[in-house]
C-alpha cells in the first residue's frame, strides 16, 4: 500500500490539470507505483502468494487502462508510456 503523500506526489507528475485525481493517466500513475512497491515486496517474500494474486490483478487492471488510453488518445498514450518507462 502507498502512502498518501507517495500518491499525491505521483499524480502530480502525471495529471492534465490541478484538479485531476481520475484521469486515466493518474490511475495508471497510481498503479504502477503500487505495482512496483508489490514487486520489491514480492521478491523479500518469494511465498507470499496473496500479495501475488494482488499483484497479478493490480497488472491486469493497469493493462486495462493502457489499452483505453491507447485507443482514446493515442498521443497522450505514447508519452505516459515514455514518462513512466513501460514497454509496449
Amino acid at each position: 500500500m502507498i502512502s498518501k503523500t507517495k500518491k499525491a506526489r505521483v499524480i502530480k507528475e502525471t495529471r492534465i490539470h490541478d484538479k485531476d485525481n481520475g484521469s486515466p493517466e493518474a490511475q495508471i500513475s497510481i498503479l504502477t507505483a503500487r505495482i512496483e512497491e508489490l514487486a520489491s515486496h514480492l521478491k523479500k517474500n518469494q511465498k507470499d502468494n496473496h500479495s501475488r494474486r494482488g499483484l497479478l490483478g493490480l497488472v491486469a487492471s493497469r493493462l486495462a487502462h493502457l489499452k483505453y488510453l491507447e485507443k482514446k488518445h493515442p498521443k497522450r498514450h505514447s508519452a505516459l508510456v515514455k514518462k513512466l518507462g513501460l514497454k509496449k
